[in-house]
């Protein structure tokens, strides 16, 4: 086995680094002590109590590792421990997440834009909630039941009303059921989710930019976990295709470059489109400030610290892998989406397994119900299949979905009411995914074996 040159790399770095500060006089540095040893010894120990989310073989949730060189670049600035709230915190790291955030903005089309980086998803999402509240004092909050469950607990913080409105069996947002809400009058704000976290499913953003014409609100784009994936946006579904193409025209986006953007957690971001929104963030510079080559990022955030080395990681991830159609990056989301099609035509060719009846994926992942006389059954042979595919290193999750997305057209649903299943679920994030299928699929057949004896 070859030895990882990373550790010689960031080693180097860190000579390079320290030679930038050689005018200043020495300081006694905290020695490394022989009792570290052990601990980190146990610390390691202790970090193998986990999945292999490293691995091509763990396929379950929204957990892919970082690049190499985002590690090593994030290794490599916490020898300052920069905290971008502030310039004097952090000046290299806070020109760095301008112009990282930049290159995220134009996957967007958007030339102009506010944004940072947050700590994740959920305070990026808290940022463009409020924002909407501030915009539309008293009016609600809506978005489809399968958009992340911070939503509306976020928008109870933020003491703001807020809707769920069904999903079709696509796990799409129901646009007629979206118009009846807005019929009422009192929407502020539509939350479109690109990329559901139970499968991926993408609103139709087209839609619900259409119906803003007509009834005049804000739309936030939840592309947390989907975000990226307007770069390979040829090689989707016409529906979803349409959906992507739209984002331009959102209010506000949030994406996380901790999913598919390569980076270690947490690493967040939230743009809007209008850069006066700054206006209504804590501050103490003129209005001006907000638009001018000096961004004081610590001005446009409700986080204070936050952590530069997200911010570094990020950029040198960029330098390497610039997040732009038809580039190395662009291809490796193309190598999951691929995988997913794989796995779902796999899938369709077995009787025993159920994939959705309508139709494929819109990104990366895969669900199905396990084929059996009724829910309870289906889903006790998901938790079964579960259970044995980790005995064969095959890592996979389990989501409760509705029981009638997996039921043919024209079929009976065996119980009445809107019945849960337990269900299995692949997230194939990783371009790896794509190479590994043959072996992927061979754990799980070996792993239904029984299942398909009975």
């Amino acid at each position: 086995m070859s030895s990882d040159p990373l550790p010689a790399l960031l080693a180097r770095a860190l000579e390079h680094l320290q030679a930038e500060f050689a005018t200043l006089p020495s300081v006694e540095e905290l020695p490394v002590a022989a009792a570290f040893e052990p601990i980190l010894a146990e610390v390691a120990h202790r970090l193998g109590d986990n999945y292999p989310y490293f691995h091509p073989l763990y396929a379950g949730q929204m957990l892919r590792p970082p690049h190499p060189l985002a590690r090593a670049a994030y290794a490599l600035a916490m020898s300052i421990n920069p905290n971008n709230h502030a310039r004097d915190g952090g000046r290299a790291s806070s020109e760095m997440e301008i112009e990282a955030v930049r290159q995220i903005a134009q996957i967007f089309d958007w030339p102009e834009h506010l944004g940072h980086l947050t700590s994740g998803g959920t305070f990026a999402n808290l940022e463009a909630l409020w924002i909407a509240g501030q915009l539309a004092p008293g009016k609600r909050i809506v978005g489809s039941e399968q958009a992340h469950y911070t939503h509306q607990r976020i928008s109870g913080v933020l003491k703001l009303d807020y809707a769920s409105i069904a999903a079709d069996n696509r796990g799409r947002m129901d646009i007629n059921r979206l118009e009846d809400e807005l019929k009422k009058g009192d929407v502020g704000t539509v939350v479109a989710t690109m990329g559901t976290t139970a499968i991926g499913a993408v609103d139709a953003l087209d839609q619900i930019v259409a119906l803003r014409e007509r009834y005049g609100f804000r739309i936030h784009a939840d592309a947390a976990y989907g975000g990226y994936f307007r770069l390979i946006l040829d090689e989707l579904e016409e529906p979803v295709r349409r959906a992507y193409a739209a984002l331009e025209r959102a209010d506000s986006i949030v994406i996380d470059p901790h999913k598919h953007g390569l980076q270690p957690y947490g690493c967040g971001c939230v743009l809007f489109r209008d850069p006066s929104v700054g206006k209504f963030y804590k501050h103490d510079s003129p209005y001006t400030y907000f638009t001018s080559n000096q961004l004081h990022l610590g001005e446009i955030s409700l986080e204070c610290s936050r952590a530069g080395a997200s911010a570094v990681a990020l950029w040198a991830t960029h330098e390497l892998l610039p997040p732009v159609p038809g580039g190395e990056f662009a291809r490796g989301l193309s190598a999951c989406r691929a995988a997913a099609l794989d796995l779902d035509r796999r899938l369709r060719s077995r009787e025993l397994f159920q994939p959705l009846v309508a139709g494929l994926p819109d990104l990366d992942i895969v669900v199905w119900q396990m084929v059996a006389r009724t829910p309870e059954l289906a889903g006790q042979r998901a938790r079964e299949t579960f259970n044995a595919c980790a005995l064969h290193d095959l890592h996979l999750a389990l989501v409760q979905l509705p029981h009638s997305w997996f039921v043919p057209q024209g079929k009976a649903v065996t119980s009445p009411g809107p019945v849960g299943v337990t269900c299995l679920r692949s997230v194939l994030m990783k371009p790896e995914h794509a190479a590994w299928m043959d072996r992927i699929w061979e754990r799980l057949i070996l792993a239904t074996g029984k299942l398909s004896e009975e």
